[in-house]
């Protein structure tokens, strides 16, 4: 049985990495998916990787840090598809750079993308949900609003006061029957952390640090992540809200500082 039958559902940051598998995964399970992507190349490959597979698909260039594009975005989901049930805020940057290091511009196209982008996406497709008797919302937070690595101060901000969002996002929007969840990935082989041990002083040594804390022997896979946001975007979580998910193989619980990988 697909458990996203019919669902309408907008993915940020779906041309490649988590946000393509999420949009995937939904898509095997029934959804409609709206592929909102800065990266026209990407996002339209996605949207017609989707489409050949029989998935109903749309790509919208979205900059999640702007309004208007958010907006624009927002209505083309509601012209093609009548509607939406799910969001899940996905894009993500990450400048690796301590407080002194980091410049005010860098600062904010952090905080831009990774926490008022949610805002954004948040404010004005919430109302489309709540005209639809109800849906999800899943912020993919990160265990940096937790633990973290050095020279990481913009990214593990955003992340901390996305997950302060989440839990008052699902107090107000209780009412509308809409859940407002977080799913909080730790290390996941995705481009973007690719990126990251790349700019590191010795990559190869970084890997072999991180794999030193993972109970299960590996870091993550974008499979991992997408199942739990299944979760949370199915009926299977009707009554669960105002939650973050770590999904990390235990990594958390053996972490006891932060990762030095200077």
């Amino acid at each position: 049985m697909m458990r996203l039958k019919d669902k309408v559902a907008i993915v940020t940051g779906s041309g490649q990495g988590i946000g393509e598998e999420i949009a995937k995964t939904f898509g095997r399970e029934g959804a409609k998916i709206v592929i909102a992507e800065i990266n026209e190349e990407t996002g339209s490959k996605v949207s017609d990787d989707l489409m050949s597979s029989g998935v109903e698909a749309v790509f919208v260039k979205t900059d999640v840090s702007d309004e208007q594009s958010v907006k624009e975005m927002v209505q083309v989901a509601v012209k093609h598809f009548d509607g939406i049930d799910i969001l899940v805020n996905n894009a993500a940057i990450a400048v690796r750079k301590s407080v002194v290091d980091t410049s005010l511009e860098e600062w904010q196209k952090v905080i831009g993308v990774n926490l008022t982008g949610p805002f954004l996406c948040s404010k004005y497709t919430l109302p489309e949900i709540t005209k639809r008797g109800g849906g999800s919302v899943i912020n993919i937070g990160s265990w940096h609003a937790d633990k973290t690595i050095t020279r990481f101060a913009s990214y593990p901000a955003a992340k901390g006061g996305l997950l302060a969002l989440t839990r008052q996002m699902a107090l107000d929007e209780g009412p509308h029957k809409i859940r407002v969840n977080a799913v909080c990935p730790s290390m996941v082989d995705t481009p973007l952390e690719r990126q990251t041990f790349s700019s590191l002083p010795d990559p190869d040594k970084a890997y072999e640090q991180a794999l030193d804390f993972q109970p299960m022997g590996r870091i993550g896979t974008v499979e991992d992540i997408a199942n739990a946001c299944l979760f949370f975007a199915s009926d299977e979580s009707v009554y669960v809200s105002g939650q973050s998910l770590v999904v990390d193989g235990a990594a958390i619980n053996k972490i006891a500082r932060p990762l030095m990988f200077d």
